[in-house]
């Protein structure tokens, strides 16, 4: 006979459902380490369906580690699983994992062994028990001299991670990761754009002035135009160029103008927001309906 406290041991090993432990202790005649391997099996099963299902909610996470810092996300379908002790857990032996290696993207990262597992399997056994799909991305390991210094942002517990390499203090790498985490620059300076990008950036920033040429009273000369197009681009291209941005602390000078003031300069930098890039949970869902309604 099964007892509730063999369940309650199977579900504190597993995390699995209570009916799902019970069943399982049957299954297996109340041998609790079969019973694992039972709902390891039976959780794989039901993890590979959840393949298919968005993970855009979850957690980012930085760590340094002498001249090496380290970037990655975990992602989970919901938010309330982002903030589950079990997930949370996971997040740091991911880390750790991948600290104490010299893994540098994803694919490496989902290949790497640790105590006996690869880390794609300890990310299906916890879609498996917490009845997520549970993914990884965005891994980059990031290296420094020994004079250089990093700083590293976490905002609200990791849902935007920042990572800065620069020469100058630990103070100014600091405002500098805080600054990259609140004004999200896409580029260091403007040597880092793809020049066919500012091209026809220009040619629709022209389209559009001419556009708005054509309904003025006393149209502008060729010449006039060609100077407001640039002007336009300029303070487009101002915008995602870290050194051109108002410092966020003091919104009065640039960030060039702050770095020079500390005798630094910034070298890199990381920015990693929870979900960017990916299609939300709520059309998916809009698609699972659908998809149910048709039959399928």
């Amino acid at each position: 006979m099964i007892t509730a406290k063999q369940v309650k041991e199977l579900r504190d090993l597993t995390g699995a459902g209570m009916l799902d432990c019970k069943k399982a202790l049957e299954e297996t005649n109340g041998d609790i380490q079969k019973a694992v391997i039972y709902l390891r099996e039976k959780g794989m099963a039901s993890a590979a369906k959840k393949e298919s299902r968005i993970a855009a909610e979850g957690l980012c996470n930085g760590l340094i580690k002498g001249n090496e810092a380290l970037v990655y996300e975990v992602n989970s379908e919901t938010d309330f699983v982002s903030k589950n002790e079990q997930f949370l857990t996971l997040v740091d032996t991911i880390g750790d994992a991948l600290l104490n290696s010299n893994v540098t993207n994803d694919e490496e990262a989902h290949n790497l062994v640790y105590k006996g597992q690869t880390v794609a399997d300890l990310l299906k056994e916890a879609t498996a028990t917490i009845g997520e799909k549970i993914t990884l991305r965005r891994v980059s390991r990031v290296k420094k001299e020994e004079a250089e210094t990093f700083g590293l942002y976490k905002h609200q517990g990791g849902r935007i991670v920042s990572l800065v390499v620069i020469s100058g203090d630990k103070e100014v790498a600091h405002n500098m990761a805080m600054h990259v985490a609140a004004q999200k620059p896409k580029y260091l300076d403007e040597t880092e754009i793809d020049e066919e990008f500012i091209a026809a950036e220009r040619q629709i920033l022209l389209n559009q002035a001419i556009e708005e040429n054509k309904n003025e009273k006393k149209p502008k000369p060729e010449h006039i135009l060609g100077r407001i197009v640039e002007g336009r681009l300029n303070k487009q291209l101002k915008e995602v160029c870290l050194v051109d941005q108002p410092y966020v602390k003091d919104p009065n000078i640039s960030v060039t103008e702050y770095l020079k003031s500390e005798k630094a300069e910034v070298k890199s930098f990381l920015r990693l927001e929870v979900g960017e890039g990916i299609q939300k949970r709520e059309e998916d869902f809009k698609a699972e309906v659908e998809a149910q309604l048709k039959g399928k």
